[in-house]
């Protein structure tokens, strides 16, 4: 019976140290979540207030600016004379030009959602 005894006395004296670890422990990461939250409000203190209502963007006099279409038409790529491989400062800039005749072409159908794979019947 004294080596049950012993044994229940060390096994509480073990749990008591490593409960009072976790306090500590406990103690440790509160007092860290309190200093982060309070440098959080120091260095958000600091930063400048939202804009008023008076120095928001507004829209332009000429009202608001629309979405434009257009075709264009890609730059001819330009070969080098002497056969030799053409470096980026060569070229001309990219983009393309604006194409002369722009046929009018339908962005989609009316009633359709204008996506492939819409689950849809075809309305038609």
């Amino acid at each position: 019976m004294d080596s049950i005894a012993a044994a229940y006395l060390a096994a509480s004296g073990r749990s008591a140290v490593a409960s009072a670890a976790f306090v500590v422990v406990g103690v440790v990461l509160v007092g860290a979540l309190i200093w982060a939250v309070r440098l959080g409000i120091r260095v958000r203190g600091r930063e400048p207030a939202p804009p008023r209502p008076d120095e928001q963007p507004r829209m332009p006099a000429a009202g608001p600016v629309r979405e434009s279409h257009e075709t264009r038409e890609p730059n001819e790529m330009p070969r080098s004379t002497d056969g030799t491989r053409l470096t980026p400062h060569e070229l001309r800039p990219t983009g393309g030009r604006a194409a002369g005749d722009e046929p009018d072409r339908p962005r989609w159908d009316s009633g359709s959602s204008g996506s492939f794979g819409s689950g849809g019947p075809g309305a038609r």
